[in-house]
């Protein structure tokens, strides 16, 4: 099955030490969220600019504006980084 790549559009911390991470399909249409600890993050590679995933575990972007920021934010990523860039 093929691949799907989106681009972070958004970060957030918590109070609890997590940093929950939302990437974008190119369209903003559909969407992946992941949520890792500040830990966690810090022994791995950190965060990139693009993640590959299945398109059967993306989420649909229900919300008008939200799809059309995801697209816009989609398209400055893509503009400034490479994929595997961390970010």
């Amino acid at each position: 099955m093929d691949e799907t790549r989106l681009w972070l559009v958004e970060r957030t911390y918590t109070d609890k030490g997590l940093v929950s991470l939302v990437y974008a399909t190119p369209d903003g249409e559909r969407s992946l969220h992941r949520q890792r600890s500040m830990n966690a993050l810090r022994q791995s590679d950190g965060v990139t600019a693009a993640v590959t995933a299945d398109p059967e575990s993306l989420e649909p972007v229900d919300d008008d504006e939200t799809r059309r920021r995801y697209a816009e934010e989609v398209a400055r990523m893509a503009e400034e980084h490479d994929p595997d860039d961390a970010v």
